[in-house]
């Protein structure tokens, strides 16, 4: 009886401690607070990862001319490093000292990628260098890094300069009058282009439209009739016109070609090849191994500045991404002009008018659902209803004279808005709706109290009370639309946009062109480039960029909601 009682009391014993421990909150407390550290550590590391590797990215490295064991010389900067295992023939065929080094170090080796350049000449960027097979390292000053128009730079030395046809020792010559000729080479370079791009753009551009013209009117009144032969007449004496402006530009582009080809640089690579290009397709040089301080501070600023107004070269991988960022701007900027008041409008409807019951319901789960769609849906809808729908309809009605060629009727900024603008509306439903439902009732009440009607309490009361918790839903349909990439690769964007949604051209914003976007430019240039380590730079520093432009355009809009908020203290939001 004695051994029952004591078992029983054993038993309450064991219960009364485990329910004592479930009821203490500190093990749930400490594991809520640990994910939650953790999650801010792996957020912060991800930032700092990208903030570092971003910010570096244009800082000049020096060049090391490294000595092979077998006589061959490369030349490059010196890229990343790392440990790997050899395995196989590769090990196989090293020498018996080599393979004893590997094994003493527990079979790993050691090497360095360099970025050698010189793709013209070498068909390579990047070249693996094995420590194992290094004899010696220099950094000779006499080695330049030269960033070129076109085949990406050039590691060697300046073998020799001509000037006005005449060639020069660049040591006589000296490196401040170097540069003095690489500037007006470039300035040629550019006017070569302003006439090739922008004069006879303009030419170009109203050729096109004098023949669409005459285009539409022999849709309209047919090839036989007075009209069409008046309209001939005319556009025949304004392309001659046209065309004798189109060859004095052209003359002068070419004298300006002339006198340009007569100032050239010969390059020399580490192995003694000879590369021998014009002076103004050199963007920038400089002594990589000879720079002070200040001098790589400055060639950093003009890096920077080059990235953020210019176009991109080779193949997005070097140059700028200006045509990128003011895609990414002005598509997200419509995005958000088209999803405000769809948003709003729906969920005041929702909130204010419709009756609440079962359809409502199910409306508001098929928002909820809406926000689960894959993005690449969304892309797919808008192809096939935007574009093709919507798009041809628009060329059959006003654009005639431009068929087949489609202008509405393919992708473009406009097409690539509204798909976004889809994606998002669920996101500002959903908080518009909340935004809403947290204006205190007795609010309402005293203004219809007031004489005022239900439209003039909720334009006048309801609404201004929400507008904080309405912009939360805009800020983060901004910061989703933003970043989006898959469905804009089927409604608009592309790898490079010769023209922008915004030029010179009556009616000056033309929504129907294609245009490129940072986060689709990331993409392009990490995964779609000849060479992924070429890219690895260019991808870092662009998605450091789209990050910022991100934060600024979030940050303005939580400035506005904040001085909102300023009006009504009692608002939840």
């Amino acid at each position: 009886m004695s051994t029952a009682n004591a078992a029983s009391k054993e038993a309450k014993a064991v219960r009364r401690y485990t329910a004592d421990l479930s009821a203490v909150g500190e093990p749930a407390l400490w594991g809520f607070g640990g994910a939650l550290a953790l999650g801010i550590i792996l957020i912060c590391g991800f930032l700092l990862m990208i903030f570092w590797n971003g910010i570096t990215t244009f800082w000049p490295k020096p060049i090391e001319v490294v000595t092979l064991n077998s006589g061959q010389k490369v030349a490059g900067e010196p890229s990343r490093f790392n440990v790997y295992r050899p395995e196989g023939g590769f090990l196989a065929g090293l020498p018996a000292e080599i393979q004893q080094q590997i094994a003493d170090n527990d079979g790993y080796a050691e090497r360095t990628l360099y970025r050698i350049g010189n793709y013209d000449l070498y068909n390579e960027d990047f070249r693996w260098v094995n420590t194992f097979d290094v004899a010696n390292v220099v950094r000779d000053p006499a080695f330049y890094y030269l960033e070129r128009q076109e085949w990406g730079p050039f590691v060697g030395r300046i073998k020799s300069v001509i000037i006005d046809g005449v060639e020069q020792n660049p040591a006589a010559l000296g490196l401040s009058r170097l540069r003095q000729e690489q500037v007006a080479a470039r300035a040629r370079f550019a006017e070569i282009r302003k006439i090739e791009r922008s004069d006879i753009g303009v030419i170009n551009h109203e050729l096109n439209q004098l023949r669409l013209g005459l285009r539409r009117v022999e849709l309209n009144s047919g090839a036989d009739s007075a009209e069409y032969r008046a309209e001939l007449t005319r556009v025949e004496q304004r392309t001659a016109e046209l065309q004798r402006e189109f060859d004095r530009l052209q003359a002068q582009a070419n004298e300006i070609k002339a006198r340009d080809a007569r100032y050239r640089i010969v390059l020399e690579e580490v192995g003694g090849n000879t590369k021998n290009t014009q002076l103004s397709q050199i963007v920038r040089f400089y002594p990589a191994n000879d720079l002070t301080v200040f001098q790589k501070i400055g060639i950093y600023f003009s890096r920077w500045g080059e990235f953020l107004s210019a176009e991109p070269r080779e193949a997005n991988t070097e140059g700028g991404i200006l045509p990128a960022i003011f895609g990414t701007v002005v598509m997200t900027l419509l995005m958000v002009v088209v999803v405000a008041p769809f948003g709003v409008i729906t969920a005041l409807y929702l909130r204010e008018y419709a009756k609440q019951g079962k359809v409502v319901a199910m409306v508001r789960i098929a928002v909820n659902n809406l926000a689960g769609v894959p993005s690449i849906v969304y892309g797919v809808f808008g192809l096939g209803f935007f574009a093709y729908t919507v798009g041809g309809s628009i060329d059959a009605l006003f654009f005639p004279e431009r068929l087949p060629n489609p202008t509405f009727g393919t992708g473009g900024i406009l097409w690539s808005a509204l798909t976004l603008a889809l994606l998002t509306v669920p996101v500002v439903i959903v908080a518009s709706e909340e935004a809403l439902s947290a204006v205190p009732r007795s609010i309402r009440e005293g203004s219809l109290a007031c004489g005022a009607s239900k439209w003039q309490t909720i334009r006048s009361v309801v609404l201004p009370h929400a507008m904080p918790g309405i912009m939360t839903g805009l800020i983060l349909a901004m910061a989703r639309g933003a970043g989006e990439v898959a469905p804009l690769m089927l409604v608009g964007v592309v790898k490079l946009a010769p023209e922008l949604p915004i030029d010179g051209f009556a009616p000056f914003i033309h929504l129907e062109r294609s245009f490129m976007h940072l986060g689709f430019h990331i993409f392009d240039v990490g995964f779609q480039s000849r060479n992924s380590e070429a890219g690895k730079p260019m991808v870092f520093v662009t998605t450091l960029l789209l990050l910022a432009l991100i934060v600024l355009m979030n940050s303005s809009a939580i400035y506005i909601r904040n001085r909102l908020k300023k009006k009504f203290v009692g608002s939840q939001f």
